[in-house]
């Protein structure tokens, strides 16, 4: 093992990257109960989401840990599958809505065999990366506090503040301060900690039952994709190019900061390199194609990497101990069925996620009005239109008209003008998505 994974070479041990794999699982776990609850609006069975979620996260952080032996878990992000809820929205069903994801899967996949997916990164402008970040973190947070009633419509103001003596209401804003609390105490897993007090609560206040904890684990009675062909037809028939662009950036985007951002802190980068970086962003295309295959929206790496890191977690050895304890929560359906049932008990992750998305806004140069005014709209469109799509088209499209008018347009990347045109498209001729 030590050989395999390079556990001396990185200075660490087997006791350490299994303590770092517990820490990271800990830490992003509510994603095993948050992710039915959004999904299940779309009509998914939710047995469907917990399994699919799992799947693509044990093979994705598998891949990851044992093939480029990178301490970084994947699993199923939170934004994207709210996006899919909202493509959903439109009119389409779930099965075409995740033919979507599956070709978006395709393309990660062969632009991960290429140098193209680092090329991409690098042409999109600091500004639009941090604005995409943060309009994806006031989308989620709007998600959860709609889900748990603390906002609610409003036929004049289109959203106002919720009963404040509803149970549901309460319960969730109890949840969100005891997050925050457990956060600034810096208690390891406070998020899924916070969770597991919510629903003791609940059970105690006659809001939730349980009628068991441990079953073994159920495939759902359904593939998402069972003609590889059907897919690409589904695209064309339904104009869903927007939806699979929005799932590709956005994915290319989240997992290859966050991939950096955690390498950073493990030391692993080389010269300002990541090396093996084409086996480590193959693992997010991998568990996004599987992914749609069995029934759940686009894997990411998580952020969440980090508190393994910070334990010590150097080496892929990490990365496996995390998709084995996913493995092992595939038993405990009958009590994450119940959770994800309750808002007041996932709401509080949502929005709690969101607020430290939405700090990237500091990165953006609101001095200089050409990368401010694309930024704003993005961050401002994610929430309002409840479309992650239509923030990128607006922010895209707008970018390179803010920079003409200035006299940088030189400065702008031939790929910027190339998805400005494919978004005019999708939003404008299309009808978007």
């Amino acid at each position: 093992m030590d050989r395999f994974f390079k556990l001396t070479e990185q200075g660490t041990t087997v006791k350490t990257e299994i303590a770092a794999g517990f820490t990271t699982f800990l830490t992003m776990s509510y994603i095993i109960i948050v992710n039915p609850a959004i999904l299940t609006a779309a009509g998914i069975p939710a047995n469907q989401v917990f399994m699919a979620t799992i799947i693509s996260a044990v093979i994705a952080s598998g891949w990851m840990g044992l093939v480029a032996n990178y301490p970084i878990a994947i699993a199923p992000g939170l934004g994207l599958n709210a996006y899919f809820v909202s493509v959903v929205a439109t009119g389409v069903d779930y099965k075409t809505a995740f033919s979507s994801v599956f070709i978006a899967g395709i393309i990660f996949l062969l632009l991960s065999l290429t140098s193209f997916r680092e090329k991409l990164i690098l042409s999109i402008p600091e500004s639009l990366k941090s604005a995409i970040s943060a309009g994806i973190g006031l989308f989620i947070a709007f998600v959860g506090l709609r889900l748990s009633s603390v906002i609610i419509a409003d036929p004049i103001n289109l959203v106002k503040l919720g009963d404040l003596h509803s149970p549901t209401v309460l319960l969730t804003l109890f949840g969100l301060m005891l997050t925050v609390i457990l956060l600034l105490l810096n208690v390891p897993g406070a998020i899924f900690v916070s969770m597991v007090i919510i629903a003791i609560v609940a059970f105690a206040t006659g809001q939730v039952t349980f009628d068991g904890f441990i079953s073994l684990p159920r495939l759902g009675n359904q593939l998402m994709i069972t003609n590889p062909i059907k897919p690409f037809k589904d695209i064309v028939n339904h104009s869903l190019y927007g939806a699979v662009l929005s799932f590709l950036l956005i994915t290319i985007f989240d997992t290859t900061g966050t991939m950096i951002g955690v390498a950073k802190r493990a030391g692993l980068m080389k010269d300002g390199n990541l090396p093996r970086a084409k086996q480590a962003l193959f693992a997010d295309a991998l568990g996004t194609t599987v992914g749609s295959i069995f029934g759940t929206s686009p894997t990411t790496a998580y952020i969440e990497s980090g508190t393994g890191v910070a334990v010590g977690g150097r080496t892929g050895l990490t990365a496996v101990v995390v998709a084995f304890l996913f493995f092992l929560s595939s038993f405990f359906y009958p009590i994450v069925s119940v959770l994800a049932s309750v808002p007041a008990i996932t709401s509080p992750a949502l929005i709690i996620v969101g607020s430290m998305m939405i700090g990237e806004a500091a990165n953006i140069n609101w001095d200089d009005f050409s990368e401010a005014f694309p930024a704003f709209l993005v961050i401002i469109a994610m929430p309002l239109t409840s479309s992650i799509a239509t923030g990128l088209a607006l922010g895209f499209m707008t970018y390179p008209i803010t920079k003409f008018i200035k006299k940088e347009s030189k400065e702008v990347h031939p790929l910027i003008y190339l998805f400005a045109v494919l978004f005019f498209i999708q939003l404008f001729i299309l009808g978007g998505h």
